[in-house]
């Protein structure tokens, strides 16, 4: 497993935009997939977004298709969630991921995310 540190985040008004970053310890980052997902209260975390480990394949939810971008940096030991034009219903508690053999291993702690009207 690796530890995983989130940053960013925030109260924005809604058609603005914020980037959350997820910050990795250890050697290995590089050769991971990673992922965003959020969650809101009572509902199932939800995927938003995948980035593969080299950063040549990325992957998308429809609800956030045009407005997010994930990106990473493997010198950095980072990934990243570019979010624009933000709605209310992206208000959320964002949380990064790591691939491992069979599935997620490994969570961030969570960053919320609030997008007011």
């Amino acid at each position: 497993q690796v530890h995983l540190v989130q940053s960013g985040g925030g109260l924005v008004q809604a058609g603005g935009s914020l980037r959350i970053s997820c910050a990795a310890s250890g050697s290995t980052f590089s050769a991971h997939d990673m992922a965003w997902f959020r969650q809101t209260p009572g509902q199932a975390r939800e995927l938003v977004a995948t980035i593969s480990w080299s950063g040549d394949s990325t992957r998308y939810a429809d609800s956030v298709l045009g407005r997010f971008t994930i990106s990473r940096d493997n010198a950095k030991n980072t990934v990243y969630l570019q979010m624009n034009s933000l709605k209310p219903e992206d208000t959320a508690t964002y949380y990064c991921a790591r691939w491992g053999s069979v599935g997620y291993d490994s969570w961030g702690q969570g960053t919320q995310v609030i997008v007011s009207t």
